[in-house]
């Protein structure tokens, strides 16, 4: 949900490089409006002749977007285009940084003619499948199963978060963003919880807080994507990764499985018994609202991107400091899903145009994410790498401990789910958006909302 919430931030991070508020409207819509007409637009227009901006076999051109964390990719080109694998490919990387908020409706535009880049920054999943249905993406299945930098130099379930019907189409580039519950170690200690580790001990932590007059958790439901957080993991809980997995490949009966009933009965007993508070549909989390009434002590706990840890930290120090407690969503008794699992933004990727006219060069540079000196760059930005290696450079992540927690969560989980909105792609996210507002609310039922995302198009 975030490297990348909201318009777009490439790389949400826990370091300091922008607001807190601007990173936590940062993940949301990537491509912008209108990405499904890629088809019937710009893609089709593509003509022969040389891959990428024109300039020939020897440079790549690569679009990257263009938030304070590219200096990481910077730094990347700078070492490849001084490295031994350039000189063999006979490629050299020219480094186009666009404005974030420019930056999706100027990649559509660039793919769909003679000067689209040769790599291009993405957020995987359905952010790319219109590319990848129009041909416009080489298959790195084979390459990184070939390649043991590549094959190894990630952890597992990140590297196929961004694939396409089991098809690596990205490299991963950026940090990680799973989706955290956090709490606040002040109210736990007061009333004698602990953080809850099933869902019994959730349920049984809520009718205690309410008692003693605390919303069990904050949520900005007026931004509706912090409600999606909570049927992904109740959904992959339940019935494990494959339910959405279905959805994602494009069946859309898959709403129908009796873990996504199953799990829209469970938001509504959540609402009705007031476990998000009574007027969450009214607080937005992209004003800070949501997170002033979970660090003021008026909620417990918070289901929220990996970020909610820089958003504290910029707005209420101290708490984050102090206070803030994380722990992993917790099992539901019954339900397939491993309680290891992970959902949110694996992290973001870089993907190769299939018109490059140099492909070795252009595999050879994403390489270079998988090493030491990429993934201790990430360190040093705040964010917590995906590379295989990351875990013996966190003692130097601004919060070691938290950071060590995030890699390690990743690190063991047997999938992470992408975003349900990213998968999806703009059009039927906002659609699906638009439902989950109605169950969270009341306005439609579960039975309702199973129907009527069974019926997006």
């Amino acid at each position: 949900m975030e490297s990348n919430r909201g318009l777009s931030n490439g790389g949400r991070s826990t370091g300091s490089r922008t607001s807190p508020t601007s990173r936590a409207f940062s993940r949301r819509w990537v491509l912008g409006a209108g990405a499904t007409t890629l088809l019937t637009t710009g893609l089709t227009a593509c003509g022969s002749g040389s891959g990428g901006s024109g300039g020939g076999k020897g440079e790549i051109t690569a679009f990257v977007y263009g938030d304070s964390a590219v200096k990481i990719q910077e730094a990347s080109v700078d070492r490849f285009n001084k490295s031994a694998a350039a000189k063999e490919t006979g490629g050299r990387i020219k480094l186009q940084r666009i404005p974030g908020s420019d930056y999706s409706p100027k990649l559509r535009t660039a793919m769909g003619s003679p000067s689209a880049p040769d790599v291009f920054f993405n957020w995987g999943g359905g952010s790319i499948k219109p590319y990848e249905e129009a041909g416009k993406l080489v298959d790195l299945t084979d390459v990184i199963e070939d390649d043991p930098v590549l094959r190894d130099g990630f952890i597992p379930s990140v590297l196929s978060s961004g694939d396409i019907e089991g098809r690596h189409y990205g490299v991963p580039m950026r940090g990680m963003q799973p989706v955290i519950l956090f709490y606040s170690k002040s109210v736990f200690a007061e009333h004698k919880l602990r953080p809850p580790t099933t869902w019994d001990q959730l349920l049984d932590n809520n009718a205690k807080l309410k008692k003693a007059g605390i919303t069990p958790f904050a949520l900005g439901g007026a931004d509706l994507w912090p409600e999606l957080m909570w049927l992904e993991y109740l959904v992959d809980r339940i019935g494990g990764p494959e339910v959405f997995r279905r959805i994602q490949d494009g069946d859309a009966e898959g709403w129908g499985d009796p873990a996504m009933v199953r799990a829209a009965e469970m938001v509504k007993e959540l609402v009705d018994d007031g476990a998000f508070g009574s007027d969450f549909t009214s607080v937005a989390y992209t004003n800070d609202s949501a997170p002033a009434v979970f660090a003021k002590g008026r909620a417990a706990m918070h289901l929220m991107g990996s970020w909610e840890y820089s958003t504290q930290l910029g707005k209420f120090p101290d708490f984050a400091r102090k206070d803030l407690g994380w722990t992993a969503f917790p099992a539901i008794e019954g339900g397939t899903g491993d309680v290891r699992n992970v959902v949110g933004n694996p992290t973001n990727y870089w993907s190769i145009n299939a018109r490059t006219e140099n492909k070795d060069a252009a595999i050879a540079f994403l390489k270079d994410c998988a090493s030491e000196e990429y993934a201790q760059a990430l360190v040093d930005n705040g964010d917590v790498p995906t590379t295989s290696n990351a875990a013996k450079l966190l003692d130097a992540a601004p919060n070691p401990e938290y950071a060590r927690f995030q890699y390690d969560m990743v690190a063991k989980a047997p999938a992470f789910t992408l975003s349900w909105d990213q998968a999806l792609g703009d059009e039927l996210g906002t659609k699906m958006h638009t439902e989950i507002g109605k169950l969270f609310a009341g306005k439609s039922s579960p039975s309702q909302f199973v129907a009527a995302c069974k019926g997006l198009k």
